[in-house]
């Protein structure tokens, strides 16, 4: 490559970025899941499109889409509230076990009785569209104010299913059948074991050393923690363990850890999930051949159909069987079994191992996905809103950004007040700090101002609080709690652990 070469690439890629950046606007206005209209463009700039890009390298694809699945699982991790999935973990954990078990079998049953696939290949598309997709779900859920366990289970799940369903399609496309199942049940068992303790140590591991070592600038603290998440992959990997399980504890013990400089860090993991999806969405769509789909519309149309209506349904119900859950709220996790790029991804899996049809396989599973995305993402809202799932009053969470001061053993807060917050209309004496901590700074509209303790806080403030090491944890908690149930937030119940009301 030369850098003429080089200079294309660049300017084709901040192209595509740029319509895919404006596509989010379009896609949040219309309800359209946004990752349709990424596969939309690589579909329009590839082979068959206006760009005529020719690209079919399945094993590129599959090494880019596992890197891009690591940057989106450590992004969804450090979002997940510890305190939401903490009292769904077990369900979610069957969910993701089980469930991924019933699905694959009801799922496989439907493509070799209704579409005539062999058995091996219709274990592999059962076990390819099993998976829920942690950047749709992430992405859906989080514009949804659904209640705390729903939220939860669905989130956890996505995050802890893709470990087994790549354990399962990779066994079903090596050469040969898979002779005894519980070897392969122990192996899954083995893998998500090993991924699971190594993420939860490397997490651990890092939490502590960041909220120790004082880095010479607060943009290093995003990098450490990507890298530090992204290491918990690469050694859960190398141990034969699950580095997408490992990746995503160990992101979601940084991101409940309470680190320096969180905000920076949280909208850093963004950007990069961001630029992840759109790559990997962007790359698929460059992969297929739309003229090579037509005859197994109705294939996909039929597994799909089997997958949302039978499957997925099957598969909530009898994991959450044990765990006494609502049937609106199963309703509701049956239909928000979302699907996206990591099924496509996988069905890349059989293609780099030869499988045969494996093509066929993979033109099934990217029409199941775009048809039912379509589908099941812009109903998830109505749905909610028809079963009364919606938290309507929920407040709006402070946005609060701690900066160590190191010499001085003591916190920098800084508190935003954001517009549906409780905090608005509260006097600062009524915040009821603990002792060793106080309010020292308000600047509103752009001015700044030293506050009496008379002084009525309004949304929009942004608030400069100092507190001591031993009640920096107590002093955040007493504002989120302000922040969600005013200023008899501690009478009414309202505490300060992030989720909970």
């Amino acid at each position: 490559m030369t850098v003429h070469h080089l200079d294309q690439l660049l300017l084709a890629c901040s192209l595509v970025l740029l319509v895919a950046v404006a596509a989010v606007r379009i896609s949040s206005r219309s309800g359209l899941p946004s990752l349709l209209v990424y596969l939309g463009i690589g579909v329009v700039i590839g082979a068959d499109g206006f760009g005529h890009v020719h690209f079919d390298s399945a094993a590129l694809t599959q090494v880019i889409g596992y890197a891009a699945l690591v940057v989106i699982l450590a992004e969804g991790g450090l979002g997940t509230k510890w305190t939401e999935i903490r009292p769904v973990l077990p369900s979610a954990a069957v969910l993701a076990l089980l469930g991924v078990g019933v699905s694959v079998g009801v799922t496989a049953a439907g493509g070799h009785y209704l579409v005539g696939l062999e058995w091996r290949q219709a274990l592999i598309v059962g076990a390819v569209v099993s998976s829920t997709d942690a950047a749709a779900v992430f992405s859906v859920l989080r514009r949804i104010p659904l209640p705390a366990r729903v939220t939860g289970t669905l989130e956890a799940e996505s995050g802890f299913n893709d470990a087994p369903v790549v354990i399962l399609v990779a066994a079903f496309s090596t050469a040969g059948p898979v002779e005894h199942w519980w070897v392969l049940v122990g192996d899954i068992a083995t893998e998500l074991a090993i991924g699971a303790a190594i993420g939860l140590a490397v997490g651990w591991l890092g939490a502590w050393a960041l909220k120790r070592v004082a880095l010479p600038a607060s943009g290093l603290y995003p990098i450490a923690v990507m890298a530090i998440a992204v290491s918990a992959y690469a050694a859960g990997a190398l141990a034969h363990g699950s580095g997408f399980l490992a990746v995503y504890l160990a992101s979601m013990v940084l991101g409940n850890a309470r680190l320096p400089h969180w905000p920076a860090t949280r909208g850093f993991a963004e950007g990069l999930g961001w630029i992840a999806q759109i790559g990997m969405f962007v790359l698929l769509g460059l992969l297929v051949t739309p003229h090579e789909l037509g005859d197994d519309v109705v294939p996909a149309l039929l597994i799909g159909l089997v997958l949302t209506m039978g499957a997925r349904p099957l598969s909530v119900v009898l994991s959450l069987l044990p765990f006494r859950v609502p049937w609106r709220e199963q309703a509701l996790m049956s239909w928000a079994g979302l699907r996206g790029a990591v099924p496509i991804i996988l069905a890349t899996i059989p293609m780099v191992s030869g499988v045969e049809s494996s093509r066929r396989l993979f033109n099934i599973v990217f029409v199941l996905v775009v048809v039912y995305t379509l589908v099941q993402g812009p109903t998830l809202p109505w749905l909610a809103r028809t079963l009364r799932l919606g938290v309507a009053d929920a407040a709006d969470d402070l946005g609060i950004e701690s900066a160590p001061l190191e010499r001085l053993r003591g916190h920098l807060l800084s508190v935003a007040i954001p517009r549906g917050s409780r905090m608005h209309g509260v006097e600062v004496g009524e915040l009821r700090l603990p002792a060793g901590s106080a309010v020292t700074l308000v600047v509103r509209e752009g001015k700044s101002f030293v506050p009496l303790p008379s002084t009525v806080l309004r949304r929009g403030d942004e608030l400069l609080v100092v507190a001591t090491d031993p009640v920096r944890a107590a002093a955040e908690r007493r504002l989120r709690a302000v922040g969600r149930g005013g200023k008899l937030a501690g009478w009414l119940g309202t505490n300060g652990t992030s989720g909970s009301r």
